[in-house]
Parts: C-alpha cells; structure tokens; sequence
C-alpha cells in the first residue's frame, strides 16, 4: 500500500512529511516530468490531485498519467472532493473540502481501506467531528494571513492543542513559509503544500528550501 497520512505515522518521533498539492490548472504534457523531478528530489508521503477543473474526461486524463507517477514510487494520490471518481480511477482516496459534512458519506462510497481526509479551516470543532465521523486525517489551513476565503487564520495554537490531546494525523497547509513550517514542525503530522513552489522556476529547490527548518 502506498504511503498516506495515516496514525501510525503520526505516532511516530519524527519531522513532519510532506503531502504534496498539484497545481489547480497544469499542462498534462509537462507536468507528469516536473512532478517525477520533485518526487526524485524529495521524499513525499501522499500526492493530492486538486484541479479546478469540473471536466471528467480532464480530470481522468490527468489522474491516469499522475497515478503511474505516484504509484511507480510507492506514493498514494487521493483527488480533491470527486469521491465517485476514487474507485473508478484507481486513486487511493478522497480529500474533502467540507469538513465533516461528506465523510460518513465518502467512507461509505469508497470503503474503509481508502484514504478519507477534511480540510476542516480553523475550526477544532470541525476536526473532531470529522474524526469521529472516520477520516483518516484532518487538514487545517491557512496558517499565515491571506487575501483568499474570509481571512481566518488556523493559529498555532490549533495545532498545538490537537496534537496534544487528538492521535488523529493533522496536516497544516496554505500560506506556508520557511518561517511558518519552522514554527509548527513540532505540532503538526504533516505540511501540505503546492502553491508555494510550483510557480518557481526550479520546485525541487524550493520544496527543499521551504522545508529546511522542519527537522
């Protein structure tokens, strides 16, 4: 089974790993190569296929060519919110945007071996229920003021707080800096991150630079 954010990772002493982001929009002749430089470069648990695209036939076109990327080198890739398109695709799992509001649905859908995680915003409330409701791990997020959603920001202190008392896996993502992903390593699972390296010229670097001070 290919590697996801899961709880026995997480129980585990060690820096946080990152859980990779594809762009919204990317050209499927180039971006499979870039994606295969990134993953040489740089050690990744879990691939996430966020496209803005609503386009089954884009969707499928580009989920075929990064599944053979990913599972080539043993890493999971779960698609945003499509969970009717997890089976059919061959994907690992699902990652909902609605924070528990789909989960006991998804679950249902695709099974308790495939991958369920929420992005739950700055809400803790939001989090244990998605929990409860059986996701595999909750994504909080941004964690640095942005013009984007309304504003909020997750605090550190969510981050301290759920691992502290929640063995959940937690994943911090959006708005990522070296300075951000310093400061929380010690109290989150995982770093979510995309858009902070793939407008560069070379991600690789970037993703090794962004990540130089979690450990």
């Amino acid at each position: 089974m290919a590697s996801t954010p899961n709880a026995a990772e997480a129980t585990e002493p060690e820096a946080p790993q990152i859980y990779l982001i594809t762009p919204p929009t990317f050209e499927l002749s180039s971006f499979p190569k870039a994606l295969s430089q990134v993953l040489d470069a740089v050690d990744v648990a879990c691939i996430r296929l966020a496209m803005a695209s609503t386009d089954e036939d884009d969707i499928a076109r580009a989920a075929d060519a990064l599944r053979e990327v990913a599972h080539a080198r043993d890493i999971a890739l779960v698609i945003d919110s499509h969970v009717q398109m997890v089976e059919r695709l061959g994907l690992d799992g699902v990652h909902l945007t609605d924070g528990a509001r789909s989960v006991r649905f998804a679950r249902k859908t695709i099974g308790d071996d495939a991958v369920v995680g929420a992005f739950c915003g700055t809400s803790r409330h939001e989090g244990l229920n998605a929990g409860e409701a059986g996701a595999d791990y909750i994504s909080f997020g941004p964690v640095s003021a942005t013009a984007l959603g309304d504003g909020a920001v997750a605090e550190d202190e969510v981050f301290e707080w759920w691992s502290q008392v929640v063995e959940l896996p937690v994943v911090a993502e959006g708005g990522l800096t070296a300075g951000r992903v310093t400061a929380l390593a010690p109290v989150t699972d995982f770093f979510g991150i995309g858009p902070e390296i793939w407008g560069e010229d070379d991600p690789a670097a970037a993703l090794k630079s962004l990540m130089i001070g979690a450990g």
